[in-house]
């Protein structure tokens, strides 16, 4: 039998094939904005966290005139806004984890505590010893005798789940441990919940722009001719070239993305099959109008994105102008729908006068906008749902609050006479809305991506 000479260069010739293979395992990332290390993230989260709990949650709580918050969580068993508050090295809460916030006045601030094992973070110090007082019970039930609070908010709602993170059981035994007369103090923490969950500093809208840049810039990538070949690649295939690129850049992802098609076929608008068939065997083909639905998760911030992209048949070199005028819609419903945010506002009002300046205006409208921030749909104002346009019990009804985030998600349907059948334009783009009205973090589409296109 004849044996094969392996060829094993020497150092020296690997160090230059080194040199040449990592500068391209990197170039699909080159184009990126800067995407920090871990231990970088790691103290930017901290730094805005403890920035947010000094400027933002003091107002919170006396605005819904709460002295006293108390979060309880057990490991893996988590309140949804505990995580908000824990370090960055904590990736759950330990054993039972007790938080307690204490309003001490606008002279002394508030007072952050951990009745736990360990500090916190830097921001909630540890207030028990277990060798001294080995009931973690009666160590709650000692601190709020001494400060003797008039209003002890715990997280409890009925529309909002969110904040409704204490269980039964922490809720029995806090009552258990502290007594019918502070029992008797304990109220809903809900509002202040959602309003720590909804509210973005400056120091978050700083970053924000380069999270959703590179949301945008993923979505742009994988709708183009450098991942979809026209009758070979699948909606599936992108959408799992999708997760593979987060993974590359070392992001994360809150959902599955979805891609979906409409074409000139008998295939009607479903919006549950839209968002629930497997799409393993769609073929993507020339003249094919895409949707894309995707989002990602960094520095604790989320995304949630939605965009059309026209695959172009053979001799075109634009969109056909059915497409592009009902594009259009798209973005006059955006318009009409941003334009009619106010400041104390409900959700269902909003909801309602947008449906109706749109429908005026010839345009075929749905509405379904969430909070976004901490939580891809997050606590906060809801704006219509796709199968609730008449409004939303609870969550409608709550009003608008400055300084928040939201995923603008609607469509806008058109007949295409073309295809003999009505499509819809899904758009979502991320928006901040302040003092001057709402404004996109990061832009918004307002013309197809085509496919290919020069770039």
């Amino acid at each position: 039998m004849r044996k094969t000479k392996l060829h094993i260069p020497n150092l020296k010739q690997l160090i230059i094939a080194l040199l040449v293979i990592l500068p391209l395992a990197g170039q699909s990332q080159e184009n990126y904005p800067l995407i920090l290390s871990m231990k970088q993230r790691a103290m930017v989260i901290d730094r805005l966290l403890a920035e947010k709990i000094e400027t933002v949650l003091p107002g919170l709580m006396r605005r819904e005139g709460i002295d006293m918050w108390i979060i309880v969580s057990r490991e893996y068993n988590e309140d949804p806004v505990i995580g908000t508050f824990l370090p960055a090295t904590w990736l759950a809460a330990r054993r039972r984890t007790i938080l307690i916030i204490i309003d001490r006045g606008a002279e002394m601030g508030l007072e952050t505590l951990a009745v736990a094992r360990y500090d916190v973070g830097e921001s909630f110090k540890k207030a028990w010893d277990k060798e001294k007082e080995p009931d973690q019970w009666k160590r709650v039930a000692q601190i709020i005798a001494e400060r003797d609070p008039e209003k002890i908010g715990v997280n409890k709602s009925e529309y909002v789940g969110l904040a409704d993170g204490i269980t039964a059981t922490d809720l029995e035994e806090l009552k258990l441990a502290i007594g019918e007369k502070y029992s008797n103090r304990i109220v809903s923490a809900e509002k202040v919940a959602i309003g720590w969950l909804e509210t973005r500093t400056p120091a978050e809208m700083v970053v924000y722009p380069q999270i959703c840049r590179i949301a945008h810039m993923i979505i742009d990538e994988a709708l183009s001719d450098r991942v979809i070949q026209p009758g070979v690649t699948s909606t599936d295939d992108v959408v799992w070239w999708m997760r593979e690129k987060i993974k590359e850049l070392k992001l994360i992802t809150w959902f599955h993305p979805s891609i979906s098609i409409q074409r000139a076929d008998a295939e009607h608008f479903d919006h549950i099959r839209m968002f629930t068939e497997s799409a393993d065997q769609n073929v993507i083909q020339p003249g094919d109008l895409l949707h894309v639905d995707f989002g990602i998760t960094y520095l604790r911030l989320n995304t949630d994105t939605q965009q059309h992209a026209y695959v172009l048949r053979p001799g075109e070199t634009d969109a056909p102008e059915y497409l592009k005028k009902a594009f259009k819609q798209g973005n006059q419903l955006q318009d009409i729908f941003t334009g009619n945010f106010k400041i104390d506002k409900t959700g269902n009002e909003v909801l309602r006068e947008s449906r109706e300046q749109a429908i005026a205006e010839g345009i075929k409208p749905a509405i379904y906008t969430h909070p976004i921030g901490y939580h891809g749909h997050a606590a906060g104002t809801t704006l219509g749902m796709w199968d609730s346009q008449g409004g939303v019990p609870g969550t409608g009804d709550y009003p608008l609050h400055l300084n928040t985030a939201y995923s603008i998600e609607l469509n806008a349907a058109t007949f295409i006479e073309e295809w003999g059948k009505e499509i819809r334009i899904m758009l979502e783009e991320d928006a901040f809305f302040d003092e001057n009205g709402v404004h996109y973090i990061d832009g918004r589409q307002t013309e197809l991506l085509l496919i290919p296109r020069s770039y």
